[in-house]
């Protein structure tokens, strides 16, 4: 009976012609696996493999110096400041360019600054790069971010050109109007300080061939930290203050994009803040669950459980905003922002009678920055314009338009900047916004909220 059995299945194997195919069968079979696989890979450009070259050309390290410059910012562990790079260079440059080109080019350790949080919660941990490094990763992220910026999801709006908060604001706002009155609020618990280091080179490996570049980001990643003098190893996370870390975190979260598009959800990421907008409680208690479950399996990363939750938009602060309820949904400073941009101005005229010079120049500055932030409340101009997304309404709800983000705030010289022109025998005089020193400077931040929220009052009443 075996004997029947063993030589029936020699039969069958010899007449199944697709159990091994050969030839041309079997490079097409090998063809069509190879095709289902890379269906869902991201876009390669056309040629990958000498980033390094368009990395150290004149034009592309000329801007990289300019952006380092620009931005100043502390010293490393070398103690060399911004002001001395450029005579550095203008010495070592041809040998760190070798070095580049070779493959042989080894960061230094970064240096490790703890500032605290806004909202108390602890402190942020920063590390510092010397300032070489700095511009070698800004030269490499100029490269890389032109590739890699078409291919990143439209609802990704942290740390790209060309999009700022308000436009992740104006699309949460457009969510809700379309319906969507429950948001799960997610936030990733040390976010900076978790990445796995394998998977994100894999996932850089997937869009980049030059060996060298991937070793060097390999070796930026692996710098170390220096605190008290001692050199502790990087296992994981991307260190927060170099120009390249932005860039790889919108790597890293580029795949939980994909998987909400994938899901068919209605989103706003900005950074690690990730907002998904539902309508109703129960869909999002669902969508909670499932995506923190893949965030935690797939991606390797840790949802913050005290910061997120499924609640309404009314209750939940996004990027310093919140929204009203009620058939017009507008936007609104969040309390929590109202409030620490009062103790902002209570630490700078805590203690002082009169206002000095130094106080007023500081409470400027805050002031023209809570302008500059908060300004699409402030105007309707804009609307139309291609950079805006523009009002919505539906299901009888209705949007306030959006301003222009790229285009300056109008009236910015005349309320919200350090100087403020007057004519006086037909000419300017410039004049600081704090120019009467009988007042306190709390009093002038009272009535910089008092200016931002009375169009909020003043244009119902006008439009009625």
């Amino acid at each position: 009976m075996n004997l029947e059995s063993d030589k029936r299945l020699n039969i069958q194997l010899r007449l199944d012609f697709s159990s091994a195919p050969t030839g041309e069968a079997r490079q097409a079979l090998r063809e069509d696996i190879e095709s289902l696989s890379v269906v869902y890979e991201p876009e390669r450009p056309a040629n990958t493999s000498r980033i390094m070259e368009e990395v150290c050309e004149r034009a592309n390290l000329k801007e990289a110096l300019r952006q380092v410059r620009s931005n100043k910012g502390s010293a490393g562990i070398d103690r060399m400041t911004v002001d001395q790079l450029g005579d550095y260079l203008k010495q070592h440059w041809p040998s760190i360019r070798e070095q580049l080109l070779n493959g042989t080019y080894e960061p230094k350790p970064v240096r490790r600054v703890e500032i605290p949080k806004p909202d108390g919660g602890g402190v942020r941990k920063l590390g510092i790069p010397t300032v070489l490094d700095r511009f070698i990763q800004q030269a490499v992220m100029q490269v890389l971010q032109r590739q890699w910026n078409p291919t990143f999801s439209q609802y990704s709006y942290r740390f790209r050109p060309r999009r700022s908060a308000h436009h992740a604001v104006a699309q949460a706002q457009q969510y809700i109007a379309q319906g969507h009155g429950w948001v799960i609020d997610l936030d990733l618990e040390k976010f900076f300080d978790r990445v796995n280091h394998d998977k994100l080179m894999g996932q850089i490996a997937k869009r980049v061939e030059d060996k060298r570049l991937l070793k060097l980001i390999r070796a930026v990643l692996n710098a170390g930290v220096m605190e008290n003098g001692l050199v502790s190893p990087s296992v994981e996370g991307t260190p927060q203050g170099g120009p390249l870390s932005p860039l790889l975190s919108n790597l890293v979260l580029d795949e939980l994009d994909r998987e909400l598009e994938r899901r068919g959800h209605r989103f706003v990421r900005y950074a690690d803040d990730c907002n998904i907008y539902v309508r109703s409680e129960r869909a999002g208690q669902r969508v909670m669950e499932s995506i923190s479950r893949f965030i935690t399996q797939k991606l390797k990363l840790k949802v913050n459980e005290a910061k997120s939750a499924v609640a309404r938009p009314q209750e939940r602060k996004f990027l310093g905003f919140s929204f009203t309820a009620g058939p017009d949904i507008k936007r609104t400073i969040a309390p929590k922002s109202r409030e620490r941009f009062k103790q902002r101005i209570r630490d700078i005229t805590k203690g002082q009678g009169r206002q000095h010079q130094d106080d007023n120049g500081r409470t400027g500055h805050l002031y023209a920055g809570l302008a500059r932030l908060f300004r699409l409340l402030r105007n309707a101009r804009g609307a139309d314009s291609p950079h805006s997304l523009g009002p919505t309404a539906t299901a009888g709800r209705s949007v306030a338009p959006m301003e222009n983000p790229t285009a300056p705030p109008r009236g910015t010289h005349r309320k919200w900047g350090l100087r403020v022109g007057c004519k006086e025998h037909g000419r300017q005089r410039p004049r600081s916004v704090v120019s009467r020193p009988q007042q306190s400077s709390l009093y002038w931040a009272l009535k910089c909220i008092l200016q931002i929220a009375r169009p909020a009052i003043l244009v119902p009443i006008v439009l009625a």
